[in-house]
């Protein structure tokens, strides 16, 4: 941990100057940075199964990328978190119109989440497209993110997320996607 990032985050007008993080809302003006370590236990699924172990959650894929060149740090790259989306999705073999939620970046910057919003409905078009479907003009799809309530962990930003959603699965069935 160290100051400068703090410091040179608050000078690019990255984080929050009233502390709190507002994700997807029309007052959000920046990010609020969090400290947090989480571990995980992976196993495959057979091996799980086999040994009798409680299966908590199941990661049908992932992926990542690099947004590229962008125009500032807190500015996405639509394009490439388009192109992502529509791998990962048709990778990991999930339709997405049963997807009934997503966790997202959503720092709460006035740039980087309407973003982000925009790269999920494009990938979404592209993905029903390429299935033959249309999509209803009807959201289906919730959009949340960890950061509003515990702020930005950055580098166990994602253990964050899947802790909570693994919590989130075992507190509510009724989410399990089969």
């Amino acid at each position: 941990l160290s100051p400068e990032t703090l410091v040179l985050g608050d000078q690019m007008g990255m984080l929050s100057p009233d502390g709190r993080c507002k994700t997807f809302d029309e007052s959000a003006n920046g990010y609020v940075k969090g400290e947090g370590v989480g571990v995980v236990m992976l196993k495959r699924l057979s091996h799980a199964l086999r040994d009798g172990d409680s299966i908590h959650a199941l990661i049908r894929g992932s992926m990542e990328n690099h947004g590229g060149k962008a125009n500032f740090l807190t500015a996405p790259n639509p394009e490439a978190q388009r192109r992502l989306l529509v791998d990962a999705y048709e990778r990991a073999g999930v339709d997405p119109a049963r997807v009934s939620y997503i966790e997202t970046h959503g720092t709460g910057t006035e740039l980087g989440d309407p973003i982000e919003v925009e790269a999920l409905r494009d990938a979404f078009a592209e993905l029903a497209k390429r299935r033959g479907q249309e999509l209803s003009g009807e959201p289906h799809c919730g959009l949340g993110t960890v950061k509003s309530n515990i702020g930005h962990l950055e580098p166990a930003a994602g253990i964050a997320r899947s802790e909570e959603h693994t919590s989130e699965l075992q507190s509510h069935s009724d989410l399990v996607c089969r």
